[in-house]
């Protein structure tokens, strides 16, 4: 009976120090990111599928450091379904700042043409990014954040144009 005392009290002082580490966490909320399409250009064309290259805009409205861990993405052109990536490459977003991130998307051959198709006469083309960003911060477990934003590119040369 003796010997059960000492176990009781390493078990309630471990369950206290993990009810204090699980507090600490509490209120550490992440807002989610603001992304914009910042670059994008071909990478790759093969038969039936492109490569593009994107870069994202990562803004971090948080008051701490987010490690990247990965990210998906989806990209819509003029409503159409577009293209889709994911990557793994390690970024680092300072506490209210941004930086740019880098995504292979893969868009096939058909969903270029129905969206070429839909620019028809048209001289603006909307964008609209989704997905989702895995991060970690200081002294939090990873997490995902969704995003999502849209955006047009006007086509047509403005006046001061050649």
């Amino acid at each position: 009976m003796n010997d059960a005392i000492p176990k009781i009290r390493v078990f309630a002082i471990y369950t206290a120090l993990l009810a204090l580490a699980g507090c600490a966490g509490v209120g550490k909320q992440l807002d989610p990111p603001r992304i914009s399409l910042a670059n994008i250009r071909v990478q790759e064309v093969t038969g039936l599928e492109t490569s593009f290259q994107i870069q994202l805009r990562v803004f971090n409205a948080n008051d701490v450091d987010l490690k990247v861990k990965g990210i998906k993405v989806e990209l819509e052109i003029n409503g159409q379904s577009f293209a889709t990536g994911v990557s793994n490459t390690p970024a680092e977003i300072p506490s209210y700042g941004t930086e740019l991130v880098t995504v292979t998307v893969y868009s096939s051959v058909i969903k270029m043409f129905k969206s070429a198709y839909g620019l028809k006469g048209s001289e603006e083309l909307k964008y609209r990014l989704s997905g989702k960003l895995r991060v970690s911060g200081n002294n939090m477990l990873p997490t995902t954040l969704p995003f999502e934003s849209e955006g047009q590119v006007t086509l047509k040369p403005s006046k001061d144009q050649p």
